[in-house]
């Protein structure tokens, strides 16, 4: 299945929730209100969504001059890749992990936190965003970028539910106003959000971990910024960690929760590392 198809797929499932929760919160004008929520949204999330993400992290953009050698890296592997350079930003926070995003490979953008750059040794760190350039080789990240704003949005929805059915927002109302189906709805949407995340194919991350190692020319360097990424995980959380963008680390900033395994967005590290290690 292609990203486009997936993603009109995902834009198509979250409207049909929003105009659902509008009408259950607000009856007939609830769902007008939802119906031109829906559209905007659709919109903003297909041109927006990486300007979103990288708000969401406080990510700021780094210049040849800011980093010479981190461009220099992305450069190199940018050509082994056949795509244009991405644009590099760094996010303030400890936890060592990185993501791509942006709507396609000219639009592209690779995100490092401050505890990578200070974790992982050069040839470990090349191994990294060698992963994130096959992402956006693979053309994944829009199909990522669009989930995460869906999931957060899904969870914003959540939220109003609630407030609805506590405060009795709709009550009274035609076509809404149960108290009780709105709670239902207030729980069932986080686990919708969960599923947008697991409908990324987590085949996607060996994928982009083999085409890595195919662009860094250096499985056993990626092999061993995964382990370590791993062992960081459970030690340093992200500060600004939210569920519905956990798809798009190169390892989950959530590993550590019990919800996190039931429903993970990524493939074993084991496995990962196993694959990585066993190539020639």
């Amino acid at each position: 299945m292609t990203s486009q198809l997936k993603t009109f797929i995902l834009l198509s499932f979250l409207s049909g929730l929003v105009l659902l929760l509008g009408g259950v919160a607000g009856g007939e004008q609830g769902l007008v209100i939802a119906f031109v929520f829906a559209l905007l949204m659709n919109l903003g999330s297909y041109w927006f969504s990486d300007k979103i993400v990288l708000r969401m992290y406080s990510a700021k953009e780094l210049s040849p001059s800011d980093a010479p050698m981190l461009h220099k890296i992305v450069d190199e592997l940018a050509r082994n890749a056949g795509i244009p350079k991405p644009r590099i930003c760094v996010m303030p926070e400890e936890a060592p992990n990185a993501f791509a995003t942006g709507r396609s490979p000219d639009h592209a953008v690779v995100a490092v936190t401050d505890g990578l750059l200070r974790l992982l040794d050069t040839e470990e760190l090349r191994g990294v965003l060698a992963h994130e350039i096959g992402h956006i080789a693979n053309r994944d990240i829009l199909i990522q970028s669009v989930a995460c704003v869906l999931a957060s949005v899904i969870m914003m929805l959540a939220g109003m539910a609630r407030y609805a059915a506590i405060f009795g927002g709709g009550r009274d109302r035609e076509g809404g106003g149960n108290p009780l189906f709105m709670i239902l709805m207030a729980v069932l949407a986080p686990v919708a959000a969960t599923l947008i995340q697991m409908a990324i194919s987590r085949s996607r991350e060996y994928l982009a971990d083999a085409s890595g190692a195919a662009y860094s020319r250096n499985p056993r360097a990626l092999a061993s910024a995964l382990g370590k990424l791993q062992s960081y995980s459970h030690k340093l959380r992200l500060r600004r960690e939210s569920p519905g963008t956990a798809h798009m680390f190169i390892v989950n900033p959530l590993s550590g929760s019990s919800l996190a395994k039931l429903f993970s967005t990524h493939p074993p590290i084991e496995e990962r590392i196993d694959r990585l290690l066993r190539m020639k």
